[in-house]
């Protein structure tokens, strides 16, 4: 029978299932360790995700695909290609360092979050997250994202007793539930007009609608695109993204900054490139209007930050990460009308990879300032340089990459090559509407930079920075220098086909 699956390639699918097995240990070590052992927890899911990083290394060999049809190996639920493994480099990498900024978030919290649930949670998050990418069938796409998401619910609202973290979860959660439902209701349209769940026969299937069912066919491109559009955090899908960064314990803020994007857009390119191109006339004016509003509003958010608000700092970063899923958003939609889509979503996956480096690293001095300043205001970062010469340094260096500015070369190199797509595609228009926000988020990043280099107000004081902290601040500043010292790596790299 045509419904058989063949057997299970077991190296192919070892990144999101080692990182799945390793929450699962974790959860059950969490019942046989006393209080004073907790620590060990951290360091198991530390370890866990890098070897599940490490396990990418034997799949450069070429593609690698299992859960296939018997009869048709052309037609696979699972497939390791070179797009598959760039955005779970990028989700275990993201994963990895929000593990080792939890390390000091939980120590500093002094038993004030639960660790075991803490732990297993951030890596069921990324086990799903990991397996979305490599998913070529809209029910195992479905799948991964929740599983991805749910635990992310409730790492948001996992500060017991926090009234902030409870409501900014529960917003996190019903918007999420919103669009999942409509995304849902736009695959049943899908499954109903074509017969099928996979994703390159849906490609073909889809050309030869009845006319009857084109309409059917259309709204359900569209309402499936919701799901993912909320994960983009893609205006007008944006209004969780403050309250839950603010409401959520720092590093999880930095984990959906980055990881959650990465699943929002790598299941974005996956529905409209693989499976819906020859509806290219739908959803390409839709993601070009979505990128002009999610760019625009995004900056002009981070824009009105007041420096003194409490949490100012991590509601600017927040609102800036709105923004940058605004770039992020324009190359997808040129691949609608380009005839290399491949260049076009390259662009894309060049910035995200990007994105995530610079804004882990912000997000990780962040989380330093945080420890002696909870409330984290943007004032509270005025002469940081007097306290931490090389945290200020690093930060600013952070931030020029998100501006786009020297010596910032990566974060110049990435906004050209999303700024060309969209000229390449004919979409001038949105070229100019993304140049007149890049000038925009100048104002903020610069206006964030110069504090850290004032005299500070008061007395100086030094910080010991703990070990794990160290460690992220350091690789993603490692990451980050060598890319603007050499950022035709990332360009060559993401410029190789995809697909």
């Amino acid at each position: 029978m045509s419904s058989m699956v063949q057997s299970v390639d077991w190296l192919a699918i070892a990144p999101p299932t080692v990182t799945a097995v390793a929450g699962l240990v974790v959860l059950v070590a969490d019942l046989f360790l006393g209080d004073g052992r907790k620590a060990l927890l951290g360091w198991v899911s530390v370890a866990g995700l890098a070897a599940s990083a490490l396990l990418l290394l034997p799949l450069l060999d070429g593609d690698h695909a299992t859960f296939c049809l018997s009869g048709d190996t052309g037609l696979c639920s699972y497939t390791a290609d070179r797009f598959t493994l760039v955005i779970q480099l990028l989700v275990l990498g993201g994963a990895l360092l929000a593990a080792l900024l939890s390390v000091t978030a939980l120590k500093d919290a002094d038993k004030g979050l639960p660790e075991g649930e803490y732990w297993f949670l951030l890596l069921s998050s990324a086990a799903g997250a990991a397996l979305l990418p490599a998913s070529r069938d809209l029910a195992t796409l479905v799948v991964a994202l929740e599983v991805a998401s749910l635990p992310a619910f409730a790492l948001v609202g996992i500060k017991h007793g926090d009234r902030k973290s409870s409501e900014a979860a529960l917003k996190f959660f019903l918007s999420s539930v919103t669009a999942t439902a409509v995304s849902l209701m736009g695959i049943s349209f899908v499954y109903a007009t074509t017969g099928t769940l996979y994703l390159t026969r849906i490609a073909d299937r889809i050309q030869h609608v009845d006319g009857q069912f084109h309409t059917l066919a259309q709204a359900g491109v569209v309402l499936t695109l919701v799901g993912f559009a909320f994960k983009t955090a893609a205006v007008p899908f944006h209004f969780w993204v403050p309250d839950t960064y603010v409401g959520a314990p720092l590093p999880i803020a930095a984990y959906l900054s980055v990881v959650g994007k990465a699943v929002g857009f790598s299941g974005l390119i996956l529905v409209t490139v693989v499976a819906f191109p020859s509806y290219a006339d739908v959803w390409g004016p839709a993601l070009a209007a979505l990128a002009a509003l999610t760019m625009t509003v995004g900056n002009v958010g981070a824009l009105r930050q007041r420096a003194t608000r409490a949490y100012s700092a991590v509601r600017l970063l927040a609102w800036s990460s709105v923004g940058q899923a605004g770039y992020l958003l324009v190359p997808i939609a040129s691949a609608a009308y380009s005839k290399d889509a491949d260049k076009a979503i390259g662009s894309t996956v060049a910035y995200a990879l990007m994105y995530a480096a610079v804004n882990l690293g912000a997000f990780a001095v962040a989380a330093l300032v945080a420890r002696t300043s909870p409330r984290n205001r943007i004032s509270d970062y005025r002469g940081l340089y007097a306290r931490s010469p090389l945290s200020a340094l690093l930060l600013g260096f952070f931030l020029l990459c998100l501006a786009g500015l020297p010596p910032g070369i990566i974060g110049l190199f990435a906004k050209v090559t999303v700024f060309s797509a969209a000229v390449d595609a004919g979409l001038g228009w949105l070229a100019v509407i993304m140049a007149v926000n890049v000038v925009i988020a100048l104002f903020y990043y610069l206006q964030w930079t110069t504090l850290l280099f004032r005299s500070p107000e008061g007395e100086t004081e030094r910080h010991r920075v703990p070990a794990p902290l160290t460690a992220a601040i350091a690789l993603t500043a490692v990451l980050a220098i060598a890319l603007s010292g050499a950022p035709q790596l990332i360009l060559r790299f993401s410029a190789t086909t995809l697909f």
